[in-house]
């Protein structure tokens, strides 16, 4: 029977709708739809063309993978095809993916693995000999675009294997953590440019940079999760490829479990619905494969989706809430930024009462009103922001919201610069710029200083205690004391933390400097290349942008930040107050650090230092301190109820030893 036309014109309009939604997503970086809304387009339009079969089409979207390469990057074939996955819903999805399997292959044994579905941007890295050879993103499933400058800079990715082989087509996943998309966002909002929608557009945006040296300033990791073509080894199942790619020296997921039916897979897929937004990165959903790997060659593979696997997606955690009012907050770089007050909502597990509007684009694009009915979200699981306006329940009392034409905080005059999102307020006197920057000044990574709180910072300004952070160095116990809450106790605490703060690294104080673009990681770079403050503000720009992980953008901001008089004057009251202008050099007696080389784990509490302290040390005597332990930790640091980490030292014979023992090897 033939197609009816309205039925042709509804597939046309899906697959127009998809094919745009394709491109900004994977093309521009840019999604322009929730993923909840596009799986429903791609239900619609798969559920037409099995229906009437006659309008498939080899170009259809629910015939192809992904997206096409960029321009400006080369397109690389990979060795085999990167395919898609079907997806699940439901219990009821994962059991007929189960039917279906046992249907395949009858009378034979089946094990699933199931693993964290990880949120973030699907790689092919290829070694031969045991060296990496080349990266790729997926791209449409044949062809991806070439990225092997930028994959080197994800430490997650070894460049060399541990047992080479003669070649490994490595496939997996680059993601971005919840803490460092959080961290990333905020400072593009504080520089008025574009925000990413979720860490997975965020290590999409990061891992395709033209310059490999923005890539490795976003703290990119990975887990690897499968293998393409390989020649030199050989499995069975899929549980032992994840246990040959931890072996190599690649970073798997930990949480893989083996099921020997698809009810524990579905009980496995319940326990982490909730538990899933307690991980430091975003998932999604749970993966599901059949462990066997002859089974899976047996049961083969669609043009699009291997028929042994397949994807459990969650539902989004969304909640429907009511604007009471759009608050402004001026940022430390001048940045004015809505934010929605909102009817308090349970959302992942918090009480949401506030969520981010960005920037009056948004709100113009989304037409955000106060007043307005809204579905809100956790834009990777942590940041809540609203997704969409429920235009329908509208009761004409809702009104629209209009940028200020001054400052909230000062009352000077705001610009929106040419070609930038973002409303400043130019005023370098503005309290509320002074006041987010002494916030960042104290805060945990900059100069910590334990005790001074946004509260406190409040109470010294009113008091007109502190004009700038070098101010902070002058307080006396008597001046903090007619402060509210604050008692002998609590003040001679605080100015004894402001005391120790002195002593803090070189590259804390100019991150606590708070100048743009300038994170944790590249204040470590400038204190270990320049050696000291004095060198750093003689630098010319030439040297700042040949710098690794440095480039123009960051010696910009630097020579911007210095061009200004008081900052020369901010610096040279901070050097008189005792603050360190120089990088530590901490040497054993043969010219090299204690630590010099070692991968070392600290575990348990510690008396003498802080876990911050403790690393910075570390660092300093030239080792490296990771999370875990393994074969490679040369070192394990064991404070009091060291727990888990302990245990699993003394399992693998490795060398661990107390804190006093730490204290005599840094030489403290």
């Amino acid at each position: 029977m033939p197609v009816p036309e309205d039925v042709i014109k509804r597939a046309e309009e899906l697959r127009k709708e998809i094919e745009g939604h394709n491109y900004s997503y994977y093309v521009l970086d840019n999604p322009s739809i929730t993923d909840a809304g596009f799986d429903q387009l791609m239900r619609e339009l798969a559920a037409l063309e099995e229906q009437y079969p006659e309008l498939a089409a080899p170009d259809s979207p629910t015939m192809r993978v992904g997206g096409s390469p960029r321009e400006g990057f080369v397109a690389i074939r990979h060795l085999s095809p990167m395919l898609s996955l079907g997806n699940a819903f439901d219990d009821g999805g994962l059991r007929d993916f189960d039917r279906r399997v046992r249907q395949g292959v009858r009378d034979r044994e089946i094990e699933y693995v199931a693993e964290l579905k990880i949120d973030g941007l699907a790689v092919s890295v290829l070694y031969s000999s045991g060296t990496m050879e080349r990266a790729a993103t997926r791209g449409d499933g044949e062809n991806g675009e070439d990225i092997t400058p930028n994959m080197r800079t994800v430490r997650a990715v070894p460049l060399k294997l541990r047992h080479p082989v003669g070649l490994l087509e490595v496939r997996g996943e680059v993601f971005m953590s919840k803490e460092a998309f959080a961290r990333l966002n905020q400072s593009r909002e504080d520089s008025g440019d574009t925000l990413f929608a979720n860490p997975r557009n965020a290590a999409a945006g990061s891992l395709r940079q033209l310059d490999p040296s923005v890539t490795a300033s976003r703290q990119l990791s990975a887990f690897m999760y499968a293998l393409g073509a390989v020649e030199g080894a050989s499995f069975k199942t899929h549980s032992a490829v994840l246990e040959f790619l931890k072996e190599q020296g690649f970073k798997i997921n930990p949480h893989y479990r083996v099921f020997k039916d698809i009810e524990k897979v579905i009980e496995y897929c319940s326990e982490w619905q909730q538990s899933r937004f307690d991980l430091p990165y975003a998932t999604d959903g749970i993966v599901v494969k059949v462990n066997s790997l002859e089974v899976q060659a047996e049961l083969g593979a669609t043009m699009k989706t291997p028929r042994w696997a397949i994807a459990f997606k969650y539902p989004p955690e969304q909640a429907r809430t009511i604007i009471k009012e759009i608050y402004i907050g001026v940022g430390r770089t001048g940045v004015l930024t809505p934010t929605a007050i909102l009817k308090p909502v349970r959302l992942a597990g918090t009480t949401v009462t506030r969520a981010t509007l960005h920037n009056e684009d948004i709100i113009r694009d989304k037409d955000i009103r106060i007043g307005d009915t809204v579905i809100v979200h956790k834009a990777g699981d942590i940041i809540p922001e609203v997704l969409e306006v429920v235009k329908e329940g509208r009761t004409g009392g809702e009104h629209l919201f209009k940028m200020p034409e001054i400052c909230p905080e000062c009352g000077s005059g705001v610009v929106r610069p040419e070609g930038e999102a973002a409303v400043r307020c130019l005023n370098s006197s503005c309290p509320a710029r002074f006041r987010e920057g002494l916030i960042h000044f104290v805060s945990r990574g900059a100069m910590d200083i334990a005790g001074l709180g946004p509260a406190v910072i409040g109470q010294l300004m009113s008091a007109g205690l502190v004009r700038n952070p070098a101010d902070l160095y002058r307080l006396k116990k008597e001046d903090l004391l007619p402060l509210e809450r604050m008692g002998e106790k609590s003040a001679q605490n605080l100015v004894d933390a402001i005391a120790k703060s002195r002593q803090n690294p070189l590259h804390r104080l100019i991150f606590a400097l708070g100048i743009r673009h300038v994170g944790e990681r590249a204040g470590k770079i400038l204190a270990e290349r320049f050696g000291s403050m004095e060198r750093i503000m003689q630098a010319r720009f030439e040297d700042l942008v040949n710098i690794p992980e440095i480039g123009p953008r960051i010696a910009g901001s630097i020579k911007e930040f210095l061009a200004d008089p008081e900052s020369w004057g901010l610096l040279e009251e901070l050097s008189g107050l005792g603050l360190k202008m120089e990088a530590d050099a901490l040497k054993t007696e043969d010219g090299t650090g204690a630590f010099q080389g070692k991968t070392v784990v600290l575990t348990g509490g510690l008396k003498r230092f802080t876990r911050q302290e403790a690393q910075e040390l570390v660092e300093r005597l030239g080792g490296r301190v990771s999370s875990s332990v393994s074969k490679k930790t040369d070192l394990v640091v064991a404070g009091e109820d060291p727990g888990s980490k302990y245990e699993k030292a003394v399992k693998l014979g490795l060398q661990i030893i107390d804190e006093e023992e730490f204290i005599r090897l840094a030489g403290e």
